[in-house]
């Protein structure tokens, strides 16, 4: 479904990414993980075209994105994306923040629209929060809204940017149960995260990067088991600890 071939990226004289390369099938579950500052978050964003790049090419499904082979905001409506800090528009209610891109860009109807985020609001159980506003939810509450949001666009393909690294340790378990459950149900997902336990439980695949290259690409299990590269052996023993 996306296959990133021997991508890099500049920013001045700075070489973010040098050479990665990644595929993904259709319902696989692919955690970026690795130090910071090692790429990770500016890798995913590539997909979705809210970086450029500078050498290599991204194919989603075949098409280049590189090459304008396919439009960016067609990619985007295909490709939903969960940031670090929420990005919800603070002065429309929850249940707007899901309903206004429906609308504007997928032009369903109101009444249609409504009806797919209030199912949504529900399914990450915030209901009965449709007529609040961003600042009066939880941290934890405003993930799961941005979640349903990106939902709301019938997304092939979810991008999550550590979507728990900004909550409190309270809060991860209950955004992270909800991306448990998108992966169980065969949602196509690149996150990049910290959090070990969620990778181990439902990752397909394990991308170690550190100072902006692919390090080693394995299975989960394997990765977990035996790591193949002494950097990713010591960056698993310092963060399992």
């Amino acid at each position: 479904m996306i296959e990133l071939k021997n991508v890099s990226k500049w920013y001045g004289k700075f070489r973010a990414l040098a050479d990665c390369s990644v595929s993904v099938s259709a319902g696989e579950v692919v955690v970026f993980c690795g130090p910071s500052g090692s790429g990770k978050s500016t890798l995913i964003k590539l997909i979705n075209g809210l970086e450029d790049f500078q050498e290599g090419d991204i194919l989603y499904k075949g098409q280049s994105i590189r090459s304008g082979a396919i439009r960016l905001p067609d990619l985007r409506r295909r490709i939903g994306m969960v940031f670090q800090h929420f990005e919800l528009f603070p002065h429309l209610s929850v249940l707007r923040n899901l309903t206004i891109a429906q609308e504007k860009v997928l032009g369903r109807p109101p009444a249609e629209a409504e009806k797919k985020a209030l199912a949504l609001l529900e399914r990450v159980g915030l209901s009965a929060h449709a007529g609040k506003y961003p600042s009066q939810l939880s941290g934890g509450q405003q993930q799961r809204v941005a979640i349903a949001r990106s939902l709301c666009m019938d997304p092939e393909v979810m991008l999550f940017d550590e979507p728990t690294s900004a909550l409190d340790p309270e809060m991860i378990n209950e955004v992270l149960a909800v991306m448990v459950e998108l992966a169980q149900e065969g949602m196509t997902m690149l996150c990049v995260t910290h959090e070990m336990g969620f990778a181990r439980k439902v990752a397909d695949k394990i991308v170690f990067m550190d100072a902006g290259a692919i390090v080693e690409t394995d299975a989960a299990e394997d990765f977990f088991r035996s790591p193949k590269s002494e950097r990713a052996r010591d960056f698993l023993a310092k963060i399992l600890h």
